[in-house]
């Protein structure tokens, strides 16, 4: 097991120390002491870094680690798996959803894991009823949480902007009258914006995340219409005057994907950087071995050279007091997120489902069209409390190959639809995915030591 984890980032050296989540930079000769499982013998550290370094400049630093290790400092204990167990019995309550507002997609978008947004079923669009259901299905399994985020995706949900208000208004009345905060967020191809629509965005969603590849060349390869061609020309216009409105309090996120036909894919977020976007995502495609796009083991070493570069580019915008976001390299290294998240992830199952326009329940909205994974139907209000169990096991300390990972405390696991739809088990982390992870999270960890000092 990994209980400590070292890595180089530019000209730095660093260390974490896992159960803690404590950073250290340090110089080559602690870096080079230190193993990850454990601190070797003096003798052992000796007989393998003598002469590099000098015995007196050793035995100062081994002593110095020796004290950091016995106030538990480095190689800590760990301390949640406890907490993991008791989280497993504890009522699951329900505090996000994502309404699946249309299955249906004015784009047909090469790499689209829910088949141009039909999800493997029929184009369909969600009647503001079954929305309004869905409001009132999460309020009543909210339990005592106060904050409830509701995600309106597709397909393209702006195909039913009518319903979207429709529901959206509900929500306000209903927020108020059961003293919840209903925040409203919205995932959209942006083909459909006018003003109109972005007013309405702008005044009433808390996130509004805009889907644009990068680099025209590479976004009208893969993000196409129904006859074949590109949308760059017509989406970046509104993308930029969407993004354009929003004012420090409100989020937004220009949102890509790269896929095997874009391994460099820094240049699309530099494309995107220089367009003026200051809140930036590009995402790996997730697709099967099989297709053309899908990542590869061996496309590794350019994505991690990617993110190296988007790493550099961050420092360069800071100094240059042209700061931007990449979401993936965020990290909170004082709070980060609550224990019971870094043990569970995303709480897919348990406290986040996607409901369709027919109103049938699923764990997220990757697992929909896989009937095996139905919860229920929000017209019966029912909840398949078998479903939502498996998913609340499955947490890190239930994934033997997790326990092993530096990273766990980070990824908590990896998303639960790529591990079922890679290895056919939650349990089985989808090991592509962990090797991108890992090397985000060196970079954001990095980032953030660098822009703190």
């Amino acid at each position: 097991m990994s209980l400590i984890h070292k890595f180089k980032q530019g000209n730095n050296f660093y260390v974490i120390d896992v159960n803690s989540g404590a950073v250290h930079i340090v110089d080559e000769l602690i870096f080079d002491i230190l193993n990850e499982d454990k601190l070797q013998e003096l003798e052992e550290v000796l007989a393998r870094l003598l002469p590099k370094y000098k015995l007196e400049d050793l035995e100062e630093a081994y002593g110095e680690l020796k004290e950091l290790i016995d106030n538990d400092i480095l190689y800590s204990k760990d301390l949640y798996e406890e907490i993991a167990r008791k989280s497993e019995e504890s009522e699951s309550l329900i505090k996000a959803l994502c309404l699946n507002i249309a299955h249906d997609c004015n784009l047909r978008c090469k790499y689209c894991f829910a088949d141009e947004g039909e999800y493997k079923g029929n184009r369909k669009i969600m009647t503001a009823e079954v929305g309004k259901k869905a409001l009132d299905f999460v309020l009543k399994h909210s339990g005592t949480r106060k904050n409830i985020e509701v995600d309106l995706f597709g397909g393209e949900p702006l195909m039913a902007f009518a319903v979207v208000k429709e529901i959206v208004e509900y929500g306000k009345i209903i927020g108020k009258q059961n003293n919840k905060n209903i925040r409203f967020t919205m995932t959209t191809n942006a083909t459909l914006l006018n003003d109109e629509i972005m007013e309405y965005i702008d005044n009433n969603m808390g996130n509004i995340v805009l889907s644009i590849d990068g680099r025209k060349e590479v976004n009208d390869n893969v993000r196409v219409r129904v006859d074949g061609s590109g949308c760059y020309d017509t989406i970046l216009p509104k993308i930029k005057k969407m993004a354009d409105m929003r004012d420090k309090t409100k989020q937004y996120y220009a949102r890509g994907t790269f896929t095997r036909a874009n391994t460099d894919f820094y240049e699309d977020v530099k494309h995107m950087v220089d367009l003026g976007f200051q809140e930036i995502s590009i995402e790996p495609v997730v697709l099967p071995m099989s297709h053309p796009l899908s990542l590869r083991e061996e496309d590794l070493p350019q994505i991690f050279a990617q993110y190296d570069k988007i790493y550099e580019e961050l420092i360069k915008k800071h100094e240059e007091g042209k700061d931007f976001k990449f979401y993936h390299f965020n990290i909170d290294l004082q709070g980060g997120p609550c224990v019971y998240k870094r043990i569970s992830g995303c709480g897919a199952g348990h406290e986040y489902v996607a409901i369709t326009p027919e109103g049938d329940i699923y764990p997220c909205h990757q697992f929909v069209g896989n009937e095996k994974f139905i919860m229920g139907n929000i017209l019966e209000d029912e909840l398949n409390s078998e479903i939502a169990a498996t998913f609340k096991q499955a947490h890190i300390y239930n994934k033997p190959k997790c326990i092993d990972c530096w990273a766990r405390f980070y990824c908590s696991g990896g998303c639960q639809a790529n591990n079922f739809n890679f290895n056919g088990d939650l349990n089985i982390p989808y090991e592509l995915g962990c090797e991108m992870q890992k090397k985000r999270i060196e970079c954001a960890i990095a980032l953030k030591s660098k822009l703190s000092e």
